[in-house]
């Protein structure tokens, strides 16, 4: 849980992060890595603040802030340079120490207010 966006060894090789509000999937470590890097380091210079963190037996769930800079194109936008602060959630599946699911949920709106785009 403590591992940056670029570690691709905590990943399964049939890891599967899906973005619960389009259905988009990414299998495979590359795919997943490829995701984070472009979310965090090419749209956005943003990181994950926790705020809240569950463990169990072979699942976790973390509660984050997306907190950075807009630096580049996100979902048609062209960057803005605004600062965003956006709450997220990840629930995980854990296989062993190794990350096999990952369904992310983020506040589209809150996101997109933040970018000047209105509904």
């Amino acid at each position: 849980m403590n591992a940056n966006h670029d570690d691709a060894g905590v990943l399964a090789d049939d890891v599967v992060f899906t973005i619960m509000g389009t259905g988009e999937e990414y299998h495979g470590p590359q795919a997943v890595l490829g995701m984070l890097h472009y979310f965090y380091r090419v749209a956005f210079d943003a990181t994950a603040r926790g705020t809240n963190l569950i463990v169990t037996d072979g699942q976790a769930c973390l509660e984050a802030m997306a907190e950075g800079a807009h630096i580049g194109e996100f979902a048609g936008i062209p960057a803005t340079g605004r600062e965003v602060s956006v709450p997220l959630c990840v629930v995980y599946d854990f296989a062993g120490d190794k990350l096999r699911r990952g369904h992310v949920y983020m506040e589209m709106p809150v996101l997109m207010a933040q970018l000047g785009v209105t509904a």
